[in-house]
C-alpha cells in the first residue's frame, strides 16, 4: 500500500482501538493488534504525520494518541458503504417491529431497538403532516344525523372526528359522500388536500350541499392543523455509562436533548431515506453538543416523512451505529408502506 493508504490504515487502527478500549493508542499496540506489515518505527512516523494534519492528538504525557473530530470525520467519510447488520440482528429488528399494533407502537419499538443496538440515546420524530399524503378517508354513519370521519395518511397517522350534521342522511347518501370526498383527497399532500376540500361544496348535489359544507369545514381543520412536532427518546441512561467521554459537558448534552427544537434541527437535514448523515463534535449547530456525534437518517414509505437517529460521544462505533440506524429506518419505512 502507498504511504497515504498506510496512514489511513493507522488512523483506522487508532479509531478502532480507542473506541473499544477508551485508552490512547501507541505504535506498539497497533503493530501487535493490526496486521499492517510495517515496523513500529514506520507506524510512529505515520502517527507523527497524522498528528501534524490534526487527525490524531496526544491527550497527555502518554505515548498514545486518540482521534480528533477531524480524524473521525475522515474515517467516517472513507467508510465505503454502510455495513449490513448480521442475520441475527436483522431478524431481531424485523421481529420486534413487525409486532407493532399502530404508529405509536412502531415508533416506541424503534427507539428501544436503536438504543439497544447502538447503546446510545435514540430519537425518532413522528411523521410530519406537511410531508404526508392522504391514503384514505373513511366515513362511518353512527346515527342518521351523525358521522365519524377517519383520515388515514401514508405515514400511518390516523385522525378521527365526530360530525353532527344537523340533518338526517341515508346510508346511500353516506356512500356518495365517501366516494365524493375520497376522489378529491386520495393521493394529495395535506396542503393541497385542504384546497380540494374547500372546493367540494361547489360541485355537491343540492340535497347534500349543507352536509358537504359541514364535512368540509371539519376536514379543513383536520388537514391544516399542525400539532407540535412530537419526538420519542430512549436510552438516555446510556450516556452516563462513560461520563469521561463528556468531560464537564454531560449535563449540557442532556439538557440539549430535552430541547425539542434542538433535536428536531438535528433530524431536519435527513431528507433521503437511504442516506445516513453523521455530524461530529463541533459540526453540530448546538454548542451543547460539541462533545457529541449525531447519526441520523430520514424514514418513510418511499418518501421521507420524519427523521430518526442516535446521539452519543464522538468515541462511538460509527460503522455499527450507521448500520443500525439505516436498518431500523428501512424496516419502519416498509411497515408504514404496508399499512
Amino acid at each position: 500500500m502507498n504511504s497515504d493508504d498506510r496512514r489511513f490504515a493507522v488512523l483506522q487502527a487508532i479509531v478502532a482501538d480507542y473506541v473499544s478500549t477508551q485508552e490512547p493508542v501507541g505504535s506498539k499496540a497497533i503493530v501487535d493488534r493490526h496486521n499492517l506489515g510495517v515496523s513500529s518505527a514506520t507506524v510512529r512516523n505515520d502517527m507523527a504525520a497524522l498528528e501534524e494534519e490534526g487527525l490524531i492528538a496526544q491527550p497527555h504525557t502518554s505515548a498514545g494518541r486518540i482521534p480528533t473530530d477531524k480524524g473521525y470525520r475522515l474515517f467516517v467519510d472513507r467508510v465505503a458503504q454502510v455495513k449490513p447488520l448480521s442475520k441475527a440482528e436483522r431478524q431481531a429488528v424485523q421481529s420486534v417491529l413487525e409486532g407493532a399494533v399502530d404508529l405509536d407502537d412502531v415508533l416506541r419499538r424503534s427507539v428501544r431497538l436503536l438504543a439497544q443496538l447502538t447503546r446510545q440515546v435514540a430519537v425518532v420524530q413522528y411523521p410530519t403532516l406537511t410531508r404526508s399524503t392522504v391514503r384514505h378517508l373513511e366515513v362511518v354513519q353512527l346515527t342518521p344525523a351523525r358521522l365519524m370521519l377517519v383520515l388515514i395518511t401514508d405515514s400511518g397517522r390516523v385522525d378521527q372526528r365526530m360530525v353532527d350534521l344537523g340533518q338526517v342522511v341515508t346510508e346511500e347518501d353516506t356512500a356518495r359522500l365517501r366516494s365524493m370526498i375520497n376522489s378529491a383527497l386520495v393521493g394529495q399532500r395535506l396542503a393541497e388536500a385542504s384546497a380540494r376540500v374547500a372546493e367540494l361544496p361547489q360541485t355537491a348535489p343540492a340535497e347534500l350541499k349543507d352536509v358537504v359544507v359541514t364535512l368540509s369545514t371539519v376536514l379543513i381543520e383536520t388537514l391544516v392543523e399542525h400539532p407540535e412536532e412530537r419526538l420519542v427518546l430512549g436510552g438516555t441512561a446510556n450516556l452516563t455509562r462513560n461520563t469521561a467521554d463528556f468531560p464537564g459537558s454531560l449535563r449540557q448534552v442532556l439538557e440539549a436533548l430535552e430541547e425539542q427544537v434542538v433535536v428536531l434541527k438535528l433530524l431536519a437535514a435527513a431528507q433521503d431515506p437511504g442516506l445516513v448523515t453523521v455530524r461530529i463534535g463541533e459540526e453540530n449547530e448546538s454548542v451543547d453538543l460539541h462533545t457529541a456525534s449525531v447519526v441520523s437518517i430520514g424514514y418513510g414509505p418511499g418518501t421521507v416523512v420524519g427523521g430518526m437517529g442516535v446521539v452519543g460521544p464522538t468515541r462511538m462505533d460509527y460503522p455499527g451505529t450507521m448500520a443500525a440506524v439505516h436498518a431500523v429506518a428501512r424496516y419502519v419505512g416498509e411497515i408504514l408502506a404496508g399499512r
